[in-house]
């Protein structure tokens, strides 16, 4: 099955939506500002912050897109995850989950190749909101709860790295 993606815009309220669902892209230098202060206030849980809120906003997203087209099936909803992400314009992203636990590889990157653009290499990842995106994927593939999973980003395309690569991990 393809990926839908029903995209409208409601004048007049001025709502974007996709599939039903509000939806906002921010350009490269929005999402870059965000992540930037999201790092300067580590102290406050900036990081954590960000991953989360993305976590938080695309989990029903993918929940009801799921039960909307009948996919029960790991394969299939692995595959809508990716193709999902790809459509809202975060990037090429290729999931691997078994069991549990699983990986994920970034081969191209709103959130990286937008930091390099704006700010040039980093020596950290920046892609919480991957890691986000991440964590509430392979939480609705696997039928856990919100916040069942922690993500990591092990390497970058934003320090120069050809991939980014993640972990993802049942929280303790």
């Amino acid at each position: 099955m393809e990926t839908q993606f029903n995209q409208r815009f409601d004048t007049r309220r001025n709502f974007q939506y996709v599939n039903d669902e509000p939806s906002v892209l921010h350009c490269h230098h929005y999402i870059t500002l965000f992540t930037k202060l999201a790092m300067e206030h580590e102290s406050l849980g900036g990081t954590r912050f960000l991953s989360d809120s993305m976590e938080e906003s695309i989990f029903l997203v993918l929940k009801k897109y799921f039960i909307r087209y009948k996919l029960s099936d790991k394969p299939s909803m692995i595959k809508a995850a990716e193709e999902y992400f790809a459509l809202m314009g975060m990037g090429l992203l290729s999931i691997t989950l078994s069991g549990k636990e699983g990986s994920a590889v970034l081969k191209r990157s709103h959130v990286d190749e937008g930091w390099i653009d704006k700010w040039g290499k980093t020596d950290k990842p920046v892609n919480f909101v991957g890691c986000g995106y991440l964590a509430a994927a392979a939480a609705v593939v696997n039928d856990l709860p919100i916040g069942s999973y922690e993500v990591s980003e092990s390497s970058s395309i934003a320090k120069g790295d050809s991939n980014s690569n993640f972990f993802i991990k049942l929280r303790k």
